[in-house]
């Protein structure tokens, strides 16, 4: 007897309607109470897990590969062509240091807690750890695509993604406890505050580039039209860079290291960066929402793939989270000393490393009242970086694994 759905349209189509359903939900005002505990990123990767547990989808459908080599890339695309380089620049060396000096202390702590804990957990997590290490140091975007760039198994995926969402949590609520003590603690370390007067003046709240239509070119065509014009354009260039880049891959000596979709991650996101330089402005709203709806897909994807029933214990993996992001603090805490710099800043670079953008920017609030933006942008620089940083950290860990 056939699964209910099986064939790769039906797979989709289940696919978009929890997608979408579940976006749908955390926008309105009416039920976003439902994802205080855990996000909606979450239950887009596990809601598909469990109905192809259950039965509903069918785990070897061809779609999923599919999505993965092309949507991907895509997606990645279109979320970096919206970022404003010029505006994370203005952050100032202190703070774009300080959240390099988090990343850092990511990836170090990374490869002590596998070293750490590979014989509870065994070898074959190295990848797992690889993509954890790209989300804590960008966020879910980073961790599907070092996932894909190292073909991270379901099995060891999935845990990782429970171990994601209760550490990264739980940090964000002792991050926030410390704001209490931020006085004390800056005037112990005789810190310099002129570093957050220079960010109170370099920083504003990022401008809301959705309002930006109509373009000029497009007269007084229906909004709803150009939207679409827009959109269809935006969709030919993501794909259009992704085909560009197979090519270009396919050229790259094959290696043990990098595959093939590696290689097009890279390239795909270096090319985001590249044209993001060009500052569309009326691009930036619909390149970012798109973008997350692409990337969502594949996680929702990703999720339909694994089996619940083989994700076991992860108590052993979540003493690891906390243990990788104990060694980021104790970075931050060191540059601290030495640097000088707020207590404030320290804890918006680690929360914007391990958070992302949804939790950076009330980390910095907290600290910094009317500087949320400043939060925003180190996420958005994690969002970057944190591609490169999983996959370098990745490398390392399969080199220790041999």
């Amino acid at each position: 007897m056939s699964l209910p759905f099986s064939h790769g349209a039906a797979v989709l189509a289940v696919l978009l309607v929890v997608e979408l359903g579940l976006m749908a939900l955390a926008g309105s005002k009416r039920y976003s109470f439902l994802f205080k505990v855990l996000p909606a990123v979450f239950w887009i990767y596990f809601l598909p897990m469990v109905l192809s547990t259950a039965g509903v989808v069918d785990r070897t459908a061809v779609i999923y590969s599919q999505l993965s080599e092309q949507i991907l890339p895509a997606a990645l695309f279109l979320l970096l062509l919206a970022v404003d380089l010029r505006a994370i620049v203005r952050l100032g060396p202190w703070a774009i240091g300080m959240f390099l000096i988090g990343s850092g202390g990511i990836a170090l702590g990374t490869l002590t807690a596998f070293a750490i804990f590979r014989p509870w957990v065994g070898g074959q997590f190295w990848s797992g750890f690889a993509a954890l290490s790209g989300s804590w140091s960008g966020g879910s975007a980073n961790m599907v695509a070092v996932k894909e760039a190292f073909g991270t198994p379901q099995e060891i995926f999935a845990p990782m993604v429970i171990v994601d969402t209760i550490v990264s949590y739980t940090w964000m609520a002792v991050l926030l406890s410390l704001a209490r003590f931020q006085r004390r603690f800056d005037a112990w370390n005789r810190c310099d505050r002129t570093v957050v007067d220079h960010l109170r003046k370099a920083q504003s709240a990022p401008e809301d580039t959705t309002a930006q239509l109509p373009i000029r070119f497009l007269g007084r065509i229906p909004r709803w039209i150009q939207y679409l014009f827009i959109l269809a354009c935006l969709l030919a260039a993501a794909f259009a860079v992704t085909q560009i880049s197979y090519a270009i891959a396919a050229w790259i000596p094959a290696s043990k290291t990098f595959s093939k979709l590696a290689w097009v991650i890279i390239l795909s996101s270096s090319a985001g960066l590249l044209f993001s330089l060009a500052r569309i402005r009326a691009l930036d709203g619909i390149s970012q929402k798109w973008g997350y709806v692409l990337l969502y897909l594949v996680l929702a994807a990703i999720g339909a793939q694994a089996d619940l029933s083989r994700i076991g214990s992860a108590y052993r993996l979540i003493l690891a989270g906390f243990l990788m992001v104990s060694i980021q603090a104790g970075c931050l805490f060191v540059a601290t000393r030495i640097l000088r710099v707020p207590l404030g800043l320290a804890v918006t670079a680690s929360q914007a490393n391990i958070g992302g953008v949804a939790s950076a920017p009330v980390v910095a609030e907290s600290f910094f009242p009317g500087m949320a933006s400043v939060g925003l942008l180190m996420a958005i620089l994690g969002n970057i970086i944190g591609t490169y940083v999983g996959i370098l950290t990745g490398t390392i860990l399969q080199f220790i694994n041999r």
